[in-house]
């Protein structure tokens, strides 16, 4: 595309989706050009367009509308000759699958704790966003960032699921994930070799936007975890000529605590979602990995995640499904994949991604 046909993005510049889609966008080297989404102007025209009401959107030249990273991101990959974002190893390409997938539907919720249960956080995100994406109601600013901060803890933080008693547990989860992404990215540049992959774009969500950004976070990577700060500003600054170098062999033994974390917390809570969807529950406690979530919000959305998560390890070949299985099954991350064997999906539910939504994905910002 020239800089004529570049597409726009709508989102916010603090947002954990539309920084994600921006790497992206970067890295490929599609030209594009931003815009603040407005609220509650634009909330008609999204939900004619794309069927809900949610950040990033992106237009096309021709008009068309996307919505969903995931989706958006796999419809342009199968426009470019090389899948350089994609591992050729089949059984690495579904791990960079599973840890994107992990990067946005499990870290979005610390993400947002440390935004908007510190002050520090809540002061800033707040403000930042009265004035951007609020900027044509007419309220005050102050105003504007009280009803901000009560809708996010309420929908968010204290609204799904965290408490005074499994904060200190979700924030030592948090610094567990600094400390592994620290040893990665002092061994190589990227997660799965010397060039970004999938995976490094996912994990772009929760880092650009919000751990890397959001003053509390911040803090403690700089003190903690220096080589995941310049990792984030190095997927930043990628671009399109940077994707030559090689991918590792074979997958590395410093993955696999991620593929651990993944097992005992992200694939129980799909679990646990999903068994709350079939009986009808709009809320529901788990405890994951010895923390106790009370009152976590259903997501129908998540449901169809971990479908597609199983959908892609049913097309790899024999021999790479025996691999995969192995890989997770040693990790603890194999049978919760597969509870319950009936999935609760709405007919054709998302069928017609990235172009149209049938649920909407958690808002976050």
């Amino acid at each position: 595309m020239t800089s004529q046909q570049a597409l726009m993005l709508y989102g916010s510049n603090i947002s954990y989706f539309t920084g994600k889609m921006e790497n992206y966008f970067r890295i490929r080297g599609i030209p594009y050009r931003f815009k603040s989404m407005q609220f509650p102007r634009m909330e008609r025209q999204l939900k004619r367009e794309i069927g809900v009401s949610q950040m990033p959107a992106v237009q096309l030249s021709d008009g068309r509308w996307l919505t969903d990273t995931t989706k958006m991101i796999e419809w342009f990959e199968a426009g470019f000759s090389d899948n350089a974002l994609i591992p050729s190893d089949p059984a690495q390409a579904f791990i960079a699958h599973l840890i994107e997938d992990w990067a946005d539907e499990w870290w979005w919720r610390p993400a947002m704790h440390y935004r908007w249960h510190y002050t520090e956080g809540a002061r800033f995100a707040s403000w930042h966003l009265a004035t951007e994406v609020m900027g044509s109601i007419w309220l005050p600013v102050w105003l504007k960032r009280r009803l901000l901060s009560q809708r996010q803890r309420r929908g968010y933080t204290v609204g799904d699921g965290l408490t005074p008693t499994n904060i200190p547990a979700v924030e030592a989860g948090v610094r567990r994930l600094f400390g592994q992404l620290q040893e990665i990215f002092s061994a190589r540049p990227y997660l799965l070799g010397l060039r970004p992959s999938l995976a490094d774009i996912g994990l772009a969500g929760p880092f650009f936007r919000h751990f890397a950004l959001d003053p509390v976070p911040l803090e403690i990577l700089r003190q903690t975890a220096p080589a995941v700060l310049e990792w984030v500003a190095r997927l930043w600054n990628t671009t399109q000529e940077d994707l030559q170098g090689d991918w590792l062999a074979t997958l590395p033994d410093d993955i696999k605590p991620l593929l651990r974390d993944i097992g005992a917390g992200y694939l129980p809570y799909l679990t646990a979602n999903a068994e709350a969807v079939r009986d009808g529950r709009q809320r529901f406690d788990i405890q994951i990995d010895g923390i106790e979530f009370k009152n976590a919000r259903y997501s129908r959305y998540r449901v169809w995640c971990l479908n597609e998560l199983r959908e892609r390890w049913l097309g790899l070949t024999d021999e790479a499904q025996k691999t995969t299985q192995d890989l997770l099954a040693g990790q603890g991350a194999w049978d919760a994949m597969w509870q319950p064997r009936e999935l609760p999906l709405l007919p054709n539910q998302e069928g017609d991604l990235p172009f149209r939504a049938t649920t909407k994905m958690i808002g976050v910002y």
